[in-house]
C-alpha cells in the first residue's frame, strides 16, 4: 500500500476500525436475539479466529513474536476469558444502550484498583470526572424499562474483570517489553484452550442450541463473520494506536460510542426515556472531561521531559 497517500491509509484504517467495532456489537446482538447461539461458544470462535489471524500476521511479518513462558501469560489469559465472556453476556442480557454505558464504568474501576492495589495517586480533577460517568450509568440503568437484575450482574462482572485485565496488560507489557499483538499472540490460544475445557460444562455441545447443533448455513456464516470482525477490531486498534496521536484515538472512540448507542436504538428499537437520555449525556460529558485532563497531563509530562537539561 506504499502507493496510497498516508492520509488515505489513515482514513482507511479509521474507517475499518469504525465499521468493525460497531458491526461486532450489532452482529453479536443479532446472533443472541435471532438465532440463540450460545454465548461462550461464540467467544470460543472469536478466540480461535483471532489466534489464526495472528498466526497469519506473524507469517506475513506484520509483527515479530517474542518468546514468553506460559506462566507469564496465564493470569492474563484467564482474565481475557472472563472479560470477553462477561461482556458478551452483558450484551446478550441488556439493551445495547445499557451495555455500552456500563462499559464506561471501566474507567472509574481502573482508577479505584490502581489507587487501592498499586498506591497510584490521581489529581482531584480526574477523580471529579468519574462522578458524572457513574451518575450517568446509574440514571440509564435505573430508568431502563428493559432492566433485569441478571444483566446488571453480568455487566458489573464484565466491568470488574475488564478493569483488572487492562491494568494487568499495561503492567505485563512494561514488564515483558512486548506490544499488544505479541501478548495477544500467546493469550488467544491459551484462552481458547481454557474455554474449550469449560464450555461443555455450561453449554450444550450437540443437539438443539448446541455448538455442533443443526444451525442454518446463514447462522454458521454469521458466526464465522463475527469471529473475523472480532479479529479486525483487534488488528485495527493496534494499527490506529501505532499510526495516530492519543487525541485522535480517544476522540474517535467517543464517536464510536455515540454511533453504537444510536444504532442500538434504531436497529433493535430499544426504548429511550428522557432520563436515560440525560444519563447518556452525563456519562459522555464525564468521559470527554476525563480524556481532556488525561491528555493534558500527558502533554505536560512530555514538555517536562523536553525541558529537562
Amino acid at each position: 500500500m506504499a502507493w496510497v497517500p498516508r492520509r488515505g491509509r489513515l482514513a482507511a484504517g479509521l474507517l475499518a476500525n469504525l465499521a468493525s467495532s460497531i458491526c461486532i456489537v450489532f452482529l453479536n446482538k443479532w446472533l443472541y436475539v435471532r438465532t440463540g447461539f450460545p454465548n461462550m461458544s461464540l467467544t470460543l470462535v472469536h478466540f480461535a479466529v483471532t489466534w489464526l489471524g495472528l498466526y497469519v500476521c506473524q507469517a506475513l511479518h506484520i509483527f515479530a513474536p517474542k518468546s514468553l513462558r506460559p506462566r507469564q501469560v496465564l493470569p492474563l489469559a484467564l482474565s481475557f476469558c472472563g472479560f470477553v465472556v462477561f461482556t458478551n453476556l452483558s450484551l446478550q442480557s441488556n439493551t445495547i444502550g445499557t451495555y455500552q454505558l456500563a462499559k464506561a464504568m471501566t474507567t472509574p474501576v481502573i482508577v479505584l484498583i490502581q489507587s487501592v492495589a498499586y498506591g497510584k495517586t490521581f489529581p482531584a480533577r480526574i477523580k471529579l470526572t468519574l462522578m458524572p460517568i457513574t451518575l450517568g450509568v446509574f440514571l440509564n440503568s435505573y430508568y431502563d424499562v428493559k432492566f433485569n437484575f441478571l444483566g446488571i450482574v453480568f455487566a458489573s462482572l464484565g466491568v470488574l474483570v475488564t478493569a483488572l485485565y487492562q491494568v494487568w496488560v499495561g503492567a505485563k507489557q512494561h514488564e515483558l517489553q512486548v506490544n499488544s499483538m505479541q501478548l495477544l499472540y500467546y493469550q488467544a490460544p491459551m484462552s481458547c484452550g481454557m474455554l474449550l475445557c469449560v464450555v461443555p460444562f455450561f453449554e450444550p455441545m450437540f443437539g438443539e442450541g448446541g455448538f455442533f447443533g443443526p444451525w442454518t448455513l446463514s447462522a454458521v456464516f454469521m458466526v464465522l463473520l463475527s469471529g473475523i470482525i472480532a479479529f479486525m477490531v483487534n488488528l485495527s486498534i493496534y494499527w490506529i494506536i501505532g499510526n495516530t496521536s492519543p487525541v485522535t484515538y480517544n476522540m474517535f472512540g467517543h464517536f464510536k460510542f455515540c454511533i453504537t448507542l444510536l444504532g442500538g436504538y434504531l436497529l433493535f428499537k430499544d426504548p429511550l426515556s428522557i432520563n436515560q437520555g440525560l444519563g447518556i449525556v452525563c456519562t459522555l460529558c464525564g468521559i470527554l472531561a476525563y480524556t481532556h485532563f488525561k491528555l493534558s497531563e500527558q502533554d505536560g509530562s512530555k514538555s517536562n521531559l523536553v525541558q529537562r537539561p
